[in-house]
């Protein structure tokens, strides 16, 4: 194959991306994942169980595989960005604007086809296939996984969008990257609904960010009256973190945010074809009318009466909602005030 790992690097750089950085496939240590599976903390995730096998060995992905290429897209915050608006429900910075699944894929499929053009054998994906994106990453010497289970990088923190190519070209490893948490925790208790159960280990069951986009069933009580009004995702454990108060801001257009948060109105009163329009090829889509609703009911205080509305809903998952909303005994969630920016409640 008529390539070498500083090709790779410099084609990575003139397709856009930030960081690129390649280690030795190799099979993973299990302890780690079986840890977190063994503990339930995946919620029953089923597609991560399914293809454990595929995540700790790239050779089942790519027959032969020598090399995982892992790329990066910050996604950092600028000054001039958007924040979320007093009285609004947040979005999460990585869904404030265009999918980073559309985003970052294009240019990482190109970077396969060149691989291929050369002569090499490529699996590709972004976030959306059996790769443990993380682990490669700081093998391949992009950063280290930290105390919030969140890629850190020294200058962009861990405002990072991954994805990896297992390939069968012999390319040079780069040297890991050592943690440099330190003695710091502060994400630890920064975490609203303590899902962080360990340093580096978050319990799906309890995440903020699960119960918002993956999850479709209602929203646990004590879940929803800790989420703060957050309507997608979570950002409390970045928001504290050092390394994140001077990460340089992301560079690439289709990443910058638009939209930092939503009046709950304006969510409670959605269409399916009016959130199709509205959302489409960002983020949000994923959980699309009926799972914006669904959380907005949950976590905004909205009143008793007015969720009444909603139990004839035709989403199942909102149906559901809205008769939570009116069990006897049931404690409203509390009005909330959107934090401003680097604030975790």
């Amino acid at each position: 194959m008529d390539v070498s790992a500083a090709q790779v690097k410099t084609r990575a750089s003139e397709l856009g991306f930030d960081l690129c950085g390649i280690a030795r496939a190799h099979p993973l240590p299990a302890e780690r994942l079986d840890h977190w599976l063994e503990r339930g903390w995946d919620a029953g995730l089923e597609y991560v169980r399914a293809r454990r096998e595929e995540r700790l060995d790239p050779s089942r992905l790519v027959a032969g595989a020598r090399s995982v290429v892992v790329i990066a897209s910050s996604y950092g915050p600028a000054p001039q960005d958007p924040e979320p608006a007093p009285g609004e429900m947040s979005i999460a910075r990585y869904a404030r604007g265009r999918d980073y699944h559309n985003v970052v894929l294009k240019p990482v499929r190109k970077l396969a086809a060149w691989l291929r053009e050369r002569g090499a054998t490529v699996y590709a994906e972004v976030d959306a296939g059996a790769v443990m994106e993380k682990a490669w990453a700081q093998e391949a010497g992009l950063g280290w996984i930290g105390k919030n289970g969140c890629l850190i990088h020294e200058r962009f923190g861990s405002w990072l969008l991954l994805g990896a190519l297992v390939t069968d070209a012999e390319l040079e490893a780069d040297a890991p990257h050592p943690d440099r948490c330190g003695d710091c925790a502060l994400c630890l208790p920064a975490c609203p609904t303590e899902a962080i159960r360990e340093p580096r280990y978050v319990d799906s069951a309890r995440c903020i960010a699960y119960h918002t986009i993956e999850h479709r069933e209602p929203i646990p009580d004590e879940i929803a009256r800790r989420a703060g009004g957050r309507l997608f995702g979570c950002d409390a454990c970045q928001d504290v973190c050092p390394w994140n108060r001077r990460a340089a801001p992301g560079t690439l257009v289709q990443l910058r945010p638009r939209t930092a948060s939503l009046r709950v109105d304006d969510v409670l009163s959605l269409t399916h074809e009016q959130a199709r329009q509205r959302f489409e090829g960002t983020p949000l889509l994923r959980a699309g009318r009926d799972g914006l609703v669904r959380t907005a009911l949950a976590v905004a205080g909205v009143p008793p009466a007015r969720a009444r509305a909603f139990a004839v809903d035709g989403a199942p998952g909102v149906r559901a909602q809205a008769a939570a909303l009116q069990r006897p005994g049931k404690v409203s969630t509390a009005p909330f005030t959107a934090p401003a920016s680097g604030e975790t409640r």
